[in-house]
């Protein structure tokens, strides 16, 4: 059965590692759902957060294949292990005298906040599980959203370890980054 799978992946801070991950999913016809990057604390690692579907084969297989990439370091397939996943949307949306009470009431229940207010245009985040995004989202719509963005899904496992798929290099297993 194929399901969503989050996939944590530690690179080196380099030119075109994005790039070359990116070329190995759409070579071998993998679909990207969301994908995040950022720099570690020092800037020497990078962590790509990718999150894709397929069956546990399937999912295997693209982690084997992303350890043989050479800026890859550590490979962890999140969905295996318990981890905490978080995401950001920034909603534009019209609001008019009339309905601003019933929009600020869900606001207020959905934990989002007010960022911005413009010529009747509130932008509004939200953060935490996909789930609560989406939902924010659908409970919005009727009110006329002008533009919606999300970060994408980033995640980190409960334990104190990275876990791995496969190592590559023994010297890399003390990384917690």
């Amino acid at each position: 059965m194929s399901i969503n799978h989050t996939i944590s992946v530690l690179v080196s801070n380099e030119v075109g590692v994005l790039s070359r991950i990116v070329d190995l999913f759409s070579g071998r016809g993998y679909n990207i759902e969301s994908l995040t990057v950022a720099p570690s604390i020092d800037n020497i690692y990078s962590r790509v957060t990718i999150v894709t579907k397929g069956d546990d084969g399937t999912i295997e297989q693209i982690c084997k294949q992303l350890n043989r990439l050479i800026p890859v370091i550590k490979v962890a397939d999140l969905s295996l292990d318990e981890a905490i996943e978080y995401e950001i949307g920034l909603l534009k949306v019209s609001i008019n005298d009339e309905n601003r009470a019933e929009f600020m009431n869900i606001i207020a229940q959905s934990g989002a906040k007010i960022m911005d207010v413009n010529d009747k245009i509130y932008t509004v985040k939200i953060d935490g599980k996909e789930k609560e995004v989406q939902t924010l989202a659908e409970l919005l719509r009727p009110f006329g959203i002008k533009e919606f963005v999300r970060s994408g899904k980033v995640a980190i496992t409960k334990s104190g370890q990275f876990s791995t798929f496969k190592n590559k290099k023994e010297e890399t297993d003390k990384i917690n980054i």
